[in-house]
């Protein structure tokens, strides 16, 4: 039986190698390169008025505020990704690798501003007067009936995805630390959070979105204050540090301390694979969010998610990769929330690892939140309504199995699921990108009139 279980696992990751290959992160960036182009650079272009648009209160139809839209996108994309998928794509692709997701962030702000546009301007109302959007249904209102079983498929590969990198994953990280840190039991983290997030999305989207309105800019700012304080403590490096990142981008990195050295071909590897993971252009979980907010326009709502892609990757795992590089923890061979800890640690002692544990509980926290209702939706969009709150009793069983469970296997199905649900999602992209084009310039034409 355990034979049978090593070779299950060992199939099913090298399934999620294959998935996560070359033509894969190929595909997604070349989605991100061509909205770009078509776009002419819009979202770059746009960026201070998408700033903007976040105090705008003039609000048109929809469930939730353009802005707490975002935020519950934010809660679902800064997760563990920003503390221990930037120190994982380092370790394996040496510091060039944050370069790399410097670039695909850029690319992917179109990616993510096409795929709000698309879920706002495809939406519908549920019986509840809610309104649901999201990839499943501009692949079917966008494309047409034929394509039905894609949007389909969409769905049914986003619920299982949610279950995996979305809530189990996220609760067994959180687990993990606390036991290794403060010896507390995984039971007791597991029956906590599951209560904690059983209270919110009990209420559904909105107390969702008020609840990642209130944590993620806290959130956030603190610990890119912690980050700006590491940053500053090192300021006389911080420049040779940016120059190792840019050289080792193009000329691969030389082994250094426990640190193995890596090519070029593996610095844009996992600078690209886990710049995807955390900031999720292209994966098709955002514009589940966006699609359920007060927007005038598609574009104007696009405009605001587009910053997500921006704040996640540009800011926020910018602040964990260079504090990394510049303290020279990267070098000790050390890989995940060990690293990054072992970074904040060299400058602020044993209150440093304590720092990266608070941030990684409480992004993980907001990661249940907003992964709950992608997922949610997803299983809304096959079963209908009726699955709502059988579903919402089953996500936070499953905080509870997750925390107490070994992972491994689950964490590889997660990825091959997330790789799946990303291809309709990229394919509807590309088919439908005239239309992003088109309201695009409906919007911003009449903005300068």
């Amino acid at each position: 039986m355990a034979d049978n279980a090593e070779s299950f696992a060992a199939m099913v990751a090298a399934v999620s190698d294959i998935v996560w290959g070359p033509w894969m992160l190929g595909l997604i960036g070349a989605t991100g390169i061509i909205l770009t182009l078509m776009l002419g650079f819009l979202p770059l272009r746009k960026l201070g008025f998408g700033f903007r648009q976040l105090l705008h209160r003039k609000q048109g139809e929809g469930t939730i505020a353009g802005y707490a839209a975002l935020a519950t996108s934010l809660a679902a994309t800064i997760g563990t990704g920003n503390i221990a998928g930037v120190a994982t794509a380092i370790h394996l692709g040496g510091p060039g690798a944050l370069v790399w997701m410097w670039l695909i962030a850029l690319v992917g702000m179109a990616t993510k501003y096409g795929e709000a546009v698309l879920a706002v301007h495809y939406r519908e109302k549920d019986h509840s007067g809610q309104y649901v959007g999201g990839p499943m249904y501009y692949i079917r209102n966008g494309l047409g009936p034929r394509f039905a079983w894609l949007a389909g498929l969409f769905a049914l590969f986003g619920m299982f995805a949610g279950f995996g990198i979305g809530n189990m994953v996220q609760a067994h990280s959180v687990a993990d630390g606390l036991h290794d840190l403060f010896d507390v039991p995984k039971i007791v983290t597991g029956v906590v959070a599951a209560v904690l997030v059983g209270m919110v999305i009990l209420g559904g989207i909105k107390r969702i979105a008020a609840t990642a309105t209130a944590l993620v800019p806290a959130m956030a700012l603190a610990y890119l204050l912690c980050g700006i304080v590491l940053l500053a403590m090192h300021a006389g490096d911080l420049p040779a540090a940016v120059a190792r990142c840019f050289h080792d981008a193009f000329n691969g990195s030389a082994a250094a301390g426990g640190f193995t050295g890596a090519v070029v071909a593996e610095a844009i590897r996992f600078g690209i694979a886990r710049g995807i993971f955390s900031n999720e252009a292209g994966l098709g979980s955002a514009p589940i969010a966006h699609a359920s907010a007060s927007t005038e326009h598609p574009a104007q709502q696009g405009s605001i998610a587009m910053l997500g892609t921006f704040l996640d990757t540009i800011i926020v795992c910018s602040i964990t990769g260079l504090a990394i590089v510049v303290t020279g923890a990267y070098e000790t061979g050390e890989t995940g929330t060990t690293l990054s800890a072992t970074a904040f640690s060299r400058a602020f002692g044993d209150t440093g690892e304590i720092m990266v544990l608070a941030g990684l509980t409480v992004f993980a926290f907001t990661t249940l939140l907003g992964w709950s209702l992608y997922s949610e939706r997803c299983a809304q969009y096959l079963f209908g309504e009726k699955i709502v709150l059988p579903f919402r009793a089953v996500w936070v069983i499953l905080i509870m199995v997750g925390a107490t469970s070994s992972l491994t296997l689950v964490w590889s199905i997660a990825d091959v699921l997330n790789a799946l649900m990303a291809v309709p999602n990229l394919v509807a992209l590309l088919a439908l990108s005239p239309v992003i084009v088109k309201l695009s310039k409906e919007y911003f034409n009449r903005e300068t009139q």
